[in-house]
């Protein structure tokens, strides 16, 4: 009985919560006074940040259901721009289409605190989208508006290095998704000379990296994640650098997924390198290729590959089943670290030959590799594949220990980005030759 009592009571301070939630946000969207507004919104992110589970959930039907716009004075205004087709009707119709929740958000985003509550509020969306597609057009809004809060002109980018905060490097440790920061000696590593790493912030948030590219400075382009992540390697000596890998790029902040910032990142980070270190001649990543076991094993139709000639597919499928013959009727067992051993040149020459296929021809479409498809889309080219790159159990089950090199030519960037959006991946001769 008491433990009733008490969810009740629960239940109803949640709900006089929410209420007061609702009612700040209609009160915000009719101030017309900026002091006002400011003050309002101050007091309504204090509320919004107190919400959780069902009030998120009754909050966000709010917003998506009560603040759209109203259908019918839309399709007035549009059949009126329909017949007179002036700048005035076309004004009109704009300001009648935008949803009143984007406004809100502008006025939340004003106050401090704003910008952290919409993308809390937006990881909250995003966590629940897949259930509730009702909410798809508050997403929209929120993306659109987060692009172009958090558009590359408006962050900093700035060089992490073992003098900056501590609280900084935690976060960096914590956030680091391709390659498992080992603790702080791991990090003080691959923050030595000849390694760097560069994160966006933004002014709103300050301390808070939004993303971060972690960059080893090498004598060649690198074929193995090994040597680049090994805490007790002895750094190379600054009039050795020629060669810049980007090895690692992870986004710290759930909240602006979709909103564009790695390729930014990458593009600065190079460009700066290059003015501090004119000898730097290459610029390159070592990246995962973590679709690639999961295509392979899916069983893909190899016939259905568009853009390769007949003879091509014949090899490819051929490779497969020799490839399927060397492990018994198991491709499963290529992730295996003692299957992987044992396959001789022949063999690593069809796994190699069917990771071109999939990065060459699978990659510009929707289907396609992720890290794959961001380089690409990016301006970069395909430059190499590498033979246990990663013999990590964790590379072994993303790709079978493989990773690929990008390479970016700053000359070319512009022109391999239109390549790859024409649906053709810009490659080296010797990824050519693999096919």
């Amino acid at each position: 009985m008491l433990d009733e009592l008490r969810q009740a009571a629960l239940r109803q301070r949640g709900e006089r919560v929410l209420r007061l939630v609702v009612a700040g946000c209609k009160r915000l969207l009719s101030e017309r006074g900026e002091t006002n507004s400011l003050s309002i919104a101050r007091g309504l992110v204090e509320r919004i940040d107190e919400l959780d589970g069902w009030q998120l959930d009754a909050f966000f039907d709010y917003l998506a259901k009560d603040l759209s716009p109203d259908p019918q004075a839309v399709l007035r205004h549009a059949h009126d721009y329909a017949q007179r087709r002036d700048a005035a009707s076309l004004i009109a119709l704009v300001q009648t289409t935008e949803p009143p929740r984007q406004e809100l958000l502008r006025r939340l985003n004003r106050t401090p605190g704003g910008t952290a509550c919409i993308l809390r509020l937006r990881r909250g969306v995003l966590d629940r989208l897949k259930k509730h597609p009702e909410l798809m057009a508050l997403e929209a809004d929120m993306l659109h508006l987060l692009s172009s809060w958090f558009n590359p002109g408006f962050l900093k980018m700035q060089r992490v290095d073992w003098n900056s905060p501590a609280q900084l490097l935690e976060k960096i440790i914590h956030h680091e998704a391709v390659h498992e920061i080992d603790g702080w000696d791991d990090l003080r590593r691959r923050l030595q000379p000849d390694r760097r790493c560069f994160a966006f912030f933004h002014p709103q948030l300050p301390g808070e990296p939004l993303i971060f590219v972690e960059v080893a400075l090498l004598q060649e382009m690198p074929g193995a994640i090994a040597p680049l992540i090994d805490k007790s390697s002895t750094p190379l000596a600054t009039d050795r650098f020629r060669v810049a890998a980007f090895y690692s790029i992870s986004n710290c902040e759930p909240g602006l997924r979709g909103v564009s910032l790695g390729n930014f990142l990458i593009k600065s980070v190079a460009e700066q390198l290059q003015r501090e270190l004119p000898r730097l001649r290459t610029f390159c990543t070592l990246s995962p290729i973590p679709g690639l076991a999961s295509w392979l094993l899916s069983e893909p139709d190899i016939t259905a590959l568009s853009g390769i000639r007949k003879s091509v597919i014949e090899d490819l499928v051929e490779a497969r089943e020799a490839l399927r013959a060397a492990t018994g009727g198991r491709l499963a067992d290529l992730q295996l670290s003692t299957t992987h051993e044992r396959l001789d040149t022949e063999m690593q020459s069809a796994l190699m030959s069917l990771a071109a296929a999939y990065l060459l021809y699978v990659s510009p479409t929707p289907a396609g590799d992720p890290v794959a498809r961001f380089h690409l889309d990016n301006g970069a080219r395909l430059e190499r594949l590498n033979w246990r790159g990663n013999p990590s159990p964790k590379g072994l089950k993303q790709a079978f220990g493989l990773m690929v090199n990008y390479l970016y030519d700053l000359d070319k960037i512009e022109a391999s980005h239109e390549k790859f959006k024409q649906g053709e991946v810009a490659r080296s001769r010797a990824v050519h030759t693999l096919m």
